[in-house]
C-alpha cells in the first residue's frame, strides 16, 4: 500500500488529504492559513489528516504541495521590492506589455548592450554604469531581474550582468532567458521582475514546510505544483517561484478531473482571494498559449489556460454610493473577515464594534481592523511607511485608531501590498455567517459588521439597510452575479470570436442581451441563454454559493465529493513534466545556427543543427526531471521547421524544438 499526502495552502484555509495508492480519498482535513508563517497551518492541516486515517507519518511515501501563495501576491501587489537590470533596450521599452506599472516605481537602469537577433552582440555591456547602479540600490532591494536584449539567442550579457549583482549585493537574481525562450524582451523582463519579487516569499513557505514535515517525522520528498499541473522538486520551485502562479487553480483542475471524470466542463474553483476558471476538453486542461495572466500581468509562464478573478470568499466589499438605492461590490483585494479576527481578538473586536455602533455619525473605517504580518522583511521602507508599520506594532487595532491623517491611508495601502499588514473588514464571508449557511467563526461579530456596513447612506440620503440580514443578502448576490461573469467571460473566450465579430469576452458576458436570455424573458422577443456544458464547482464555500450560479447559468453543477480539497488531491496525482525549447536560425546562406546558454554554435548542414539542439534539450530536460525525482521517464519531441519559397527554390527560415520529459515522482522507501 502506498500512502500519498496532498497540501494546499488556500487564501483562508490549508487542505490535506491522503490518498491511498492514488486510487482513493481516505482522510482530508482543513487548517486555518496563517498568513504570518504558512507551515503553522501546513502543520495544523498534516497533523490532523495523519490523526484522522490513524496512519503513522513514517508510512507516507511522497508529500506534494499546491499554493495560492504566489498567485495571490501578484494579485493582490505583494510581494518584495526588487530591481530591473534591462540591456539593450529603450527607455520607451518599459511601456511595453505593462512593465512600467509592474515596477511600481522600483528602481530600475537601462544599460547599453545586448544583442541582436542572430546572437551577434550590438554594443558591448556598461559595467561601469551597472557598477554604479548596484553600489546605490544593492542593499535598498531583495532581489533582481536581468533582461537583455535577444537574451534567448545570446545570453552572455545577462549571464555577466547577474555575476556582477550576485558579487557585488549577494542578492538572488532572476535572469529572463532562464525562465522562457520565447522571444519578447519587455514580457521576458516582465516575467523576471515578478520571480525576483516572489523569491523571498515561496523559498520561506517551502523551507518552513519541509522543517515542519521533518518535525512531524515524514520522511518523504517534497513536491510543489507548477502552473500547468505538473509537478518539480522543491528545490527548482525556490529558484523560480514565478512557475507557481496557478499552482493552485491548476492543481484543482487535475482534482477535478481524478474526483469527477468529467471530460468536458468549465471548472470554477473559488478561494479566499480568487475565483480560477478553466475548461476542460477531452479531459485534459488547455495551456495557454500567450502565458499565464495573472490579475493586471501577462507573464511567459507556461501554464493552464485559466481566468483568475480578484473574487473569493474573503473579498473585500465595496460600498457603491452612487444612484438612489446603493449597493456593493466586490473584490480585487482580499481581507481578514471580522468574523475570523473576532475568534482571535474578541474582547478587542466586539468592544470596538459596540463602541461604533453606539455612535450617531457613521465613520468610513466602521468594522475595520488592522495588524501587522509578523515575520516579514520591512527593509527599504519609506520613512512614513515605517512609521505606520511602527504605530501598529504587534497588536490588533481599530483602523481609525491607527490613520491619523487621510494621507496614511497610501502609507497603508503599500503595508498591505508588501505583506506586511493585513486589514481587517466585511467580506461575504462575514455575510454568509449571518445568513447561516457558515458557522465556522464568529457569527456575532460578523453580524455586528454588517449592520455598521448598512448604515452608510445612499444617493438618496438614506441607509443602504438596517438588516444585518438583508445585507448578507445583498452580498452574497453579488458573489453570484460576479461569478456568473466570470464564467461566462470564461466560455466566451473559449468560443470561435469569428462567431461573434471579435466582440470581446468581457463585453458579450455583460451584454444586456445575455442577461436577459439568462433570466428567461418572454415578450415580443423570447430569449433564452445558459451555458451548454456542466461546471464543476470548487472550493470550501462552493456548497453554500454555487447552486445559486447554476441555478443562473441553467447549467448542471457538479459538486463533487472532496471537493473542498480538490487543489489538494491534484496536488499528489499530478506527474513530474519537463519542457525545453530551442531554435535554429539561418544568419547567412549555408549557416544554420543552433542558440544555447553556452553561445551561439554554428553548422554547415541544417539536419546537423537541429540534430544537435535536440540532443542538447533533451540532456537538459532528462536532467531536470531527474533532479525532480521522477521515475519511469518518457520523452517527447516536437519539431516546427519554417520555410519560405523564394525563387522556386525552399528557403529555410527558422527551426523550433520542444522536448517534453515526463514521469512518476519517485517514492520514499
Amino acid at each position: 500500500m502506498t500512502i500519498l499526502l496532498g497540501v494546499d495552502t488556500g487564501g483562508t484555509y490549508t487542505d490535506a488529504v491522503l490518498l491511498r495508492d492514488e486510487e482513493e480519498v481516505i482522510a482530508s482535513a482543513k487548517a486555518l492559513t496563517t498568513r504570518h508563517d504558512l507551515s503553522i497551518g501546513v502543520g495544523a492541516a498534516v497533523r490532523a489528516v495523519l490523526a484522522e486515517a490513524e496512519i503513522p507519518p513514517e508510512d507516507v511515501s511522497l508529500a506534494s504541495l499546491s499554493t495560492t501563495l504566489a498567485t495571490n501576491a501578484l494579485v493582490e501587489g505583494q510581494g518584495g521590492r526588487v530591481a530591473l537590470v534591462y540591456i539593450g533596450f529603450k527607455e520607451r521599452d518599459l511601456d511595453a506589455h505593462g512593465l512600467r506599472e509592474a515596477l511600481r516605481g522600483e528602481p530600475y537602469i537601462v544599460l547599453a548592450g545586448g544583442h541582436d537577433h542572430a546572437g551577434a552582440e550590438a554594443a558591448p555591456l556598461d559595467e561601469a554604469a551597472l557598477t554604479a547602479f548596484l553600489e546605490t540600490h544593492g542593499s535598498a532591494v531583495s532581489g533582481f531581474a536581468v533582461a537583455s536584449q535577444f537574451a534567448v539567442r545570446n545570453p552572455a550579457h545577462e549571464q555577466r550582468a547577474a555575476a556582477l549583482v550576485q558579487q557585488m549585493t549577494g542578492r538572488p537574481v532572476s535572469s529572463s532567458h532562464q525562465l522562457s525562450a520565447k522571444l519578447n524582451g519587455p514580457k521576458r523582463a516582465m516575467t523576471a521582475v515578478l520571480n525576483a519579487r516572489l523569491i523571498g516569499m515561496i523559498d520561506r513557505l517551502i523551507g518552513r514546510a519541509e522543517d515542519t514535515l521533518r518535525d512531524i517525522g515524514i520522511p518523504a520528498p517534497l513536491m510543489v505544483v507548477r502552473g500547468d499541473g505538473a509537478l518539480i522538486s522543491s528545490a527548482q520551485a525556490r529558484v523560480r517561484p514565478i512557475e507557481t502562479i496557478l499552482s493552485g487553480p491548476a492543481a484543482s483542475i487535475v482534482g477535478a478531473r481524478w474526483l469527477t471524470g468529467a471530460d468536458d466542463a468549465l471548472v470554477s474553483d473559488i478561494g479566499g482571494t480568487t475565483t480560477d476558471v478553466a475548461l476542460l476538453r477531452n479531459g485534459r486542461p488547455a495551456i495557454d498559449p500567450l502565458g499565464a495572466r495573472v490579475g493586471p500581468y501577462r507573464t511567459m509562464v507556461e501554464a493552464v489556460a485559466m481566468r483568475t478573478s480578484g473574487l473569493g470568499g474573503d473579498s473585500e466589499v465595496h460600498f457603491i454610493s452612487e444612484g438612489l438605492q446603493g449597493g456593493v461590490t466586490l473584490g480585487p483585494r482580499r481581507l481578514l473577515p471580522v468574523s475570523l479576527l473576532a475568534v482571535e481578538a474578541p474582547e478587542l473586536v466586539h468592544e470596538t464594534l459596540d463602541a461604533q455602533l453606539r455612535a450617531t455619525v457613521p465613520s468610513e473605517h466602521d468594522g475595520r481592523f488592522v495588524r501587522a504580518v509578523a515575520g516579514q522583511s520591512s527593509e527599504g521602507l519609506a520613512p512614513r511607511d515605517a512609521d505606520l508599520l511602527e504605530r501598529i506594532g504587534e497588536g490588533v487595532h481599530p483602523l481609525a485608531s491607527v490613520l491619523r491623517a487621510r494621507i496614511e491611508t497610501g502609507a497603508l495601502k503599500r503595508l498591505v501590498e508588501r505583506g506586511l499588514v493585513q486589514v481587517a473588514g466585511v467580506t461575504p464571508s462575514d455575510a454568509s455567517h449571518v445568513a447561516g449557511r457558515v458557522l465556522a467563526w464568529d457569527a456575532g461579530a460578523a453580524r455586528k459588521a454588517l449592520i455598521l456596513f448598512g448604515r452608510r447612506r445612499t444617493g438618496a440620503g438614506t441607509m443602504l439597510s438596517t438588516s444585518a440580514e438583508a445585507v448578507a443578502e445583498m452580498i452574497i448576490d453579488r458573489l453570484t452575479r460576479q461569478t456568473v461573469t466570470a464564467l461566462l467571460e470564461a466560455a466566451f473566450a473559449e468560443e470561435d470570436a469569428a462567431d461573434f465579430d471579435g466582440i470581446a469576452p468581457d463585453i458579450l458576458a455583460r451584454h444586456v442581451l445575455l442577461r436577459r436570455g439568462l433570466a428567461g424573458h418572454r415578450g415580443l422577443v423570447r430569449l433564452s441563454a445558459g451555458l451548454n456544458l456542466p461546471v464543476i464547482g470548487l472550493g470550501a464555500s462552493a456548497q453554500a454559493y454555487y447552486p445559486a450560479v447554476g441555478d443562473c447559468l441553467g447549467c448542471e453543477m457538479v459538486l463533487p465529493v472532496h471537493g473542498g480539497v480538490a487543489n489538494a488531491i491534484g496536488a499528489v496525482v499530478g506527474r513530474i513534466t519537463m519542457r525545453q525549447a530551442g531554435s535554429v536560425t539561418a544568419p547567412s546562406e549555408g549557416c544554420y545556427r543552433v542558440h544555447t546558454t553556452q553561445g551561439p554554435q554554428d553548422f554547415a548542414n541544417r539536419e546537423e543543427a537541429l540534430d544537435r539542439l535536440e540532443a542538447m534539450l533533451r540532456e537538459t530536460a532528462v536532467a531536470q526531471a531527474r533532479a525532480a525525482g521522477a521515475a519511469d521517464i518518457q520523452t517527447t519531441a516536437r519539431r516546427n521547421i519554417q520555410v519560405a519559397a523564394v525563387e522556386n527554390r525552399e528557403v529555410f527560415i527558422e527551426g523550433t524544438i520542444t522536448v517534453e520529459v515526463t514521469g512518476r515522482p519517485r517514492l520514499a522507501d
